[in-house]
Parts: structure tokens; C-alpha cells; sequence
């Protein structure tokens, strides 16, 4: 469990300060994000749907084959993809087939493809 909760710490600290240093956000407890556009809110929600119901690797696919590289707002996406993530309790990951250690590979690869693979090792250490 106390490995848990760093990962857990980890993952948060990661995903506010990408916010912060790439976005200019500052996100607060039970902040939700405003997107530029429409359609990527509109997956965002979809997204946050499949989790709450349980399917979330279907969720994490998803998300993996959507990403646009030139769009900037879909790393955004992905950043509070795995925030939410983070914030699910365990035994519900755990009951759905996922871990924090997904969460945390999942960052990484996002980070990776969008250029900011050396902040993650940073702030999330090597894989």
C-alpha cells in the first residue's frame, strides 16, 4: 500500500507539472480541465464514460489511436486521462484488470511521443 500511495504521488506530481510548465494550468483538487475544442472535450468525456464503466483498457486504446502528434490539446487530453486515472480507487483497477504501474508506463509513452520523454523520467524515474 505504501508503494501504491508514492505512485500515486508520483503520477499527480507528474501530471500537475506538465500542466503547469506546458500549459500554464494550475490544477486543484477536483478540477476538471476546459478543452479549446468541442470534439476533444467530446472524447474526453467519452473516454471518462468507458472508465466509469469499467472498460478501461478499451478506454486506454482508445485514446492511443485517437492521439493527433500535432495536436497539442490531445497531450493535454492525455495528461488528465491518466489524472482521472490516478484518482480511481485501486480495487476498482484492479477488479477491471489494471494497476498504477500502467498509469505510470502510460505517461511515460504519451510523454515520449510528444517530445517530453525526459521530463517523465524526471519526474516519474526510469521504467
Amino acid at each position: 500500500m505504501l508503494e501504491e500511495d508514492f505512485i500515486m504521488r508520483m503520477i499527480h506530481e507528474m501530471v500537475t507539472t506538465l500542466l503547469k510548465l506546458i500549459f500554464h494550468i494550475e490544477l486543484g483538487e477536483n478540477d476538471e480541465l476546459n478543452f479549446k475544442d468541442q470534439e476533444t472535450a467530446s472524447k474526453y468525456q467519452e473516454l471518462l464514460a468507458l472508465i466509469q464503466a469499467g472498460n478501461i483498457n478499451e478506454a486506454e486504446n482508445k485514446l492511443l489511436d485517437e492521439l493527433d502528434l500535432e495536436d497539442m490539446e490531445h497531450f493535454k487530453m492525455a495528461l488528465m486521462f491518466y489524472y482521472h486515472l490516478n484518482q480511481v480507487d485501486y480495487s476498482f483497477l484492479e477488479e477491471h484488470d489494471f494497476s498504477k504501474n500502467e498509469i505510470t508506463d502510460g505517461l511515460r509513452y504519451v510523454s515520449s511521443i510528444y517530445g517530453y520523454d525526459s521530463m517523465a523520467e524526471a519526474l516519474l524515474g526510469r521504467g
